[in-house]
């Protein structure tokens, strides 16, 4: 059975304003303030949770209240926020924009509040107005575009921005030993196919499905070694990397988790759910270095695996991704009943 998964850490990591970026150990680091980046992730595991507690819906009201605020009159974003609450740098449309997109489309979609579901629509339609060159923010979107559409079938900005999407996400390379789109792997890397399916099947593109599946098989085989996950580090890889690396990040698995989270509910292959149950088992244990990547006691994930085990520093993005993937665990409990 997969842990359930707590957001007991992630509550005492957030006060008025919102989740810290940054812990030391499980006490948060309040000198290095928020980041749009995590609440709108903090956005979309909340209102994916069935039946939330009082602190989970607490949770989410603060999020969808900072990437709100985060946003410009033109749909871009800012990311940084002191711990003081004032926003910090230029509104963008890189990762925070996308991420942005990505909670608001959840939130609209899964909501089991009313209000939350209409301020969050708005602001993905007013979000959904710009465009980014870069394909990591593209494909966060078009995750958000997704949701929209699976409750407002036909919702022209969520198509629009699904069909522009296309076009940044890249397309399958033609080398046999290295199709990926880009010529190294880099962060969260299995959002793009992830994307490139979401994508197909909100656009009726069954080519796009093939697409995304094809690399997402790749992606999971290429990040396997020994039976267990062996994922992307920090410093990226390309054709010729050596593995195991390290420092590897939670972040990188909990995106395989969704992506073959979706596959699943696409196809019946068991390879898919494979991935899901090896995405759990990394964080129990079952990874290069053999070490757990959670706190049972906090609740709260690991921030790297290194070669002599975990960092052990829970900030908010290792702490979301493994709540995310344990979320998923729960789904998979489920279908073995």
């Amino acid at each position: 059975m997969t842990p359930g998964p707590s957001f007991a850490h992630l509550a005492r990591m957030t006060d008025e304003y919102g989740t810290y970026e940054h812990a030391d150990h499980d006490a948060p680091r309040r000198e290095h303030g928020y980041c749009t980046d995590d609440m709108a992730r903090v956005l979309v595991v909340t209102s994916r949770e069935p039946g939330p507690s009082p602190v989970v819906s607490d949770l989410a009201a603060k999020a969808l209240r900072f990437v709100a605020d985060a946003q410009g009159f033109s749909g871009d974003c800012r990311n940084r926020r002191d711990c003081g609450g004032r926003w910090q740098g230029p509104y963008s449309v890189k990762d925070c924009w996308g991420r942005s997109l990505w909670g608001f489309g959840t939130a609209a979609a899964r909501s089991p509040h009313d209000l939350m579901r209409h301020v969050a629509l708005a602001h993905f339609e007013r979000g959904a107005q710009q465009r980014s060159p870069w394909p990591r923010a593209m494909a966060f979107a078009a995750l958000g575009a997704h949701e929209v559409l699976a409750v407002r079938p036909g919702h022209s900005g969520a198509l629009s921005l699904l069909t522009d999407a296309v076009e940044v996400l890249g397309k399958r390379g033609p080398s046999t030993s290295w199709p990926w789109p880009e010529p190294r792997l880099s962060y969260a890397n299995a959002v793009l196919p992830e994307a490139m399916i979401a994508a197909g099947v909100g656009l009726g593109r069954p080519d796009l499905v093939d697409d995304g599946l094809d690399l997402l098989a790749w992606l999971l085989d290429y990040e396997t070694t020994g039976g267990h996950l062996s994922v992307t580090p920090v410093g990226g890889s390309g054709p010729g990397g050596t593995r195991p690396a390290f420092d590897q990040q939670p972040i990188e698995v909990a995106a395989l988790a969704d992506a073959c989270a979706r596959a699943a509910a696409l196809t019946a292959g068991d390879r898919w759910l494979a991935g899901v149950a090896g995405a759990i088992a990394w964080f129990l244990g079952d990874n290069d270095a053999q070490a757990p990547m959670w706190d049972p006691g906090s609740g709260g994930g690991y921030d790297g695996l290194r070669a002599d085990g975990p960092n052990l520093n829970q900030g908010s993005e290792s702490t979301i991704s493994l709540i995310s993937t344990f979320q998923h665990g729960r789904r998979l409990d489920g279908l073995a009943r």
